[in-house]
């Protein structure tokens, strides 16, 4: 089978007329959106005074805001209604697939209002790739790793008959070729039902398995889908990823998921109300553990389904706080309750049709959540205020607008400032050629060999520094890692030394994984000192060459140096080991080893093979992801103020009739004005950021 690739109208799927209530919780965002177009109108006013150069640079500014996406992971327990709650949401109830097999391991990510290209696809899947594929196969996944390791033969024997038996399947609903179709991608110009069936929800029994429509045909084999939306009710761009539960048979999905925590700043975790959060779900707190506290949000869906939800929702928010005080979870993270059956009702308006116990749910819950703000709703409304959303999504608002949504309007103000002061500096050396003065300018080529110095000497020195920072880290990391082993390995010898061979031995690795995050701390603030400083550094050396090269004294002439780059959270810590699983098979592990020698040797043997992904995860992957990160915001800094030098130098030589075209305005003392009321309103907001950072 080859890849379908279907061609249409493209870009954001046909718009859906939806409520208006949708739009409850989303003021940060209309406040954020607000800003975004109050820096459009002053980058207008930029272009008005620099000309075709300054509107390049500032249409390549405009663009890069509004392609900002902040993206949101929603990862939960199985069963908690975490997919019900996506399609609320987005405003689709019946969207996606809610009930979907335990097989599945798929990604959806929801692009709402992402600006797409015309012939771009509305629908985009992407299949595992044959080496991913068979890690699983012949592996077994992560747990036949843990297995094989702990010498589990029966165990592994069990998790392979469970993947001849998926293997089996995937055969017969794709034939005996499908491993052509790994690491394919399969696109489509519109986003329709029987795709998502399709591609994401697994079907276990099949008719006729030759249609090409049968549900979950594709699902075994597929790693992730893009789906592109249009969502009236935002404002911006955002996508919402609905991650499979944590605890399947083979730890796929906790891979998977840690992977997609590594896309998105915010976290939202959710339970069911029934289950809440208890020691049995120490893989979810795991994961959320190493994700910032304050980007944590936890959503307990299906009080629907409590007979008091007023007495009952105090109980379970105490049981929670306390279940994550006692396991190292992230601190005080904000509890929201909620519905998503309730959501998605207020969105069908089917009001009538709720069963009676859900209605004598929210009536209960109505007593204690309704206040005099919801006096004026009607009952569409007010069901959709009690289900949470517009709480969940404030919280959303809050935390995208007092992060990435502020660190990108910042860098942005820092952009057209330099972008101000450049057509300042060039209006200035016209305002003293058009008074007659003598304007002494570097040339070209010269100017070239200048910046081309700074270049390499502040790229050098970037990385010389970063050499430096994560040689430092990495020995902290190796320095923690033993310092775990051996601590742990004398515990066991102790453990033996009193108690025996008999009663088993337990270790929590949770020690190592806040020793790794602490040494990950300590790297993140070094560079982002070290950002700070070089960037510092190559702003200053540009300015001195501006004054160099053109000789132009410009009041408040000032370049500003890019924000350093947001450090990723070290997500990869919340993985699975050996001394994770208290199963079984890790016990009998104990009792296969005769003699203190035997267990020690074997432990740290197993401990260091298991941990050491997570250690090279951080000192390579990690590290090496930062650095790009921070030598592109450089890179593209030095681009952007070569290109403002080299317009500069360029108008220099243009002839005495060419000026007054180029700039448009004659009246150079309105110029200035102007550029006097831009260049205070953008420092001002910039400042204003900085303060509150």
């Amino acid at each position: 089978m080859t890849m379908d690739e279907l061609t249409g109208d493209g870009g954001i799927a046909a718009p859906t007329a939806q409520p208006s209530f949708m739009r409850l919780g989303l003021e940060k965002l209309d406040a954020f959106d607000d800003e975004v177009k109050d820096l459009e109108a002053t980058l207008a006013d930029v272009v008005t005074l620099g000309g075709p150069e300054a509107e390049k640079k500032s249409n390549r500014l405009i663009k890069q805001l509004h392609a900002f996406e902040p993206s949101v992971t929603m990862i939960g327990q199985v069963k908690a209604g975490k997919t019900s709650l996506v399609n609320a949401m987005v405003g689709h109830p019946d969207l996606l697939p809610a009930d979907v097999n335990p097989w599945t391991s798929v990604v959806t990510s929801l692009h709402l209002n992402t600006q797409l290209p015309p012939d771009a696809p509305s629908a985009a899947f992407q299949f595992f790739s044959k080496d991913e594929w068979d890690h699983l196969i012949e592996n077994g996944g992560r747990i036949g790793e843990l297995a094989a390791r702990a010498g589990a033969d029966e165990e592994l024997e069990k998790v392979r008959a469970q993947i001849i038996n998926m293997r089996d399947k995937t055969k017969q609903r794709l034939g005996r070729k499908f491993e052509l179709l790994l690491g394919q991608k399969h696109n489509y110009a519109e986003v329709t039902d029987d795709l998502i069936q399709r591609y994401v929800c697994m079907g276990d029994d099949f008719e006729d398995l030759e249609q090409e429509d049968q549900q979950g045909r594709f699902a075994d084999i597929t790693k992730s889908a893009d789906l592109y939306l249009n969502s009236s009710a935002l404002p911006i761009p955002l996508c919402i990823r609905d991650t499979p539960g944590v605890n399947d048979t083979f730890m796929m999905r906790e891979q998977i998921t840690i992977n997609a925590l590594r896309d998105s700043r915010i976290c939202v975790v959710v339970l069911s109300a029934h289950q809440a959060l208890s020691s049995m779900d120490m893989g979810l707190i795991r994961l959320i553990s190493n994700v910032k506290a304050r980007e944590v949000v936890i959503f307990v869906n299906r009080i629907d389904e409590l007979q008091d939800p007023s007495a009952q929702v105090p109980e379970i928010r105490d049981s929670i706080l306390q279940t994550l005080e006692d396991n190292n979870g992230p601190e005080n993270p904000q509890v929201i309750f909620g519905s998503a059956y309730w959501a998605n009702i207020a969105l069908q308006n089917e009001l009538d049709g709720i069963n009676v116990d859900s209605a004598d749910a929210l009536y209960n819950w109505a007593e204690t959540a309704i206040n005099a703000d919801v006096a004026e709703m009607d009952t569409q409304e007010l069901v959709w205020q009690l289900s949470g959303m517009p709480e969940l999504y404030a919280a959303l608002s809050e935390r995208i607008y007092e992060g990435s949504g502020a660190e990108i309007l910042a860098a942005s103000r820092k952009r057209a400032l330099n972008l101000v002061s450049g057509v300042r500096a060039q209006n200035t050396m016209v305002s003293m050629r058009l008074d007659g003065d003598t304007v002494a300018v570097m040339m070209p080529d010269e100017l070239e060999k200048h910046l081309d110095t700074l270049q390499a000497k502040n790229v050098s020195l970037l990385n010389d520094r970063l050499d430096a920072v994560f040689q430092q880290f990495s020995g902290r990391v190796d320095q923690s890692h033993k310092r775990f082993l051996d601590r742990a390995l004398e515990s066991l010898l102790q453990h033996l030394e009193t108690k025996g061979e008999e009663e088993v031995w337990q270790y929590s690795p949770d020690g190592l994984r806040m020793l790794l995050r602490t040494s990950y701390q300590v790297m993140r603030r070094n560079v982002a000192s070290t950002c700070e400083e070089i960037y510092a550094s190559a702003a200053k050396d540009l300015a001195h060459i501006c004054r160099e090269a053109f000789g132009v004294a410009v009041e408040n002439f000032t370049i500003t140096p890019p924000t350093p780059p947001e450090v990723p959270a070290p997500v990869s810590l919340g993985q699975t080991i050996a001394l994770d699983l208290q199963t079984s098979w890790w016990k009998g592990w104990w009792k296969r080893r005769k003699g203190y020698r035997a267990f020690a040797s074997g432990f740290y043997d197993l401990i260091e093979a298991e941990t050491k992904p997570i250690v090279d995860e951080l000192k390579q992957r990690q590290a090496t992801d930062i650095r790009e990160s921070a030598e592109r915001e450089l890179h593209q800094f030095l681009i952007e103020q070569r290109s403002l030098l080299s317009d500069l130098s360029r108008k220099s030589e243009l002839d005495f009739e060419d000026l007054e075209d180029v700039f448009g305005i004659k009246a150079q003392q309105e110029r200035e004005e102007m550029f006097e009321y831009i260049f205070e309103e953008l420092r001002d907001e910039t400042v204003a950021i900085g303060s509150d950072e």
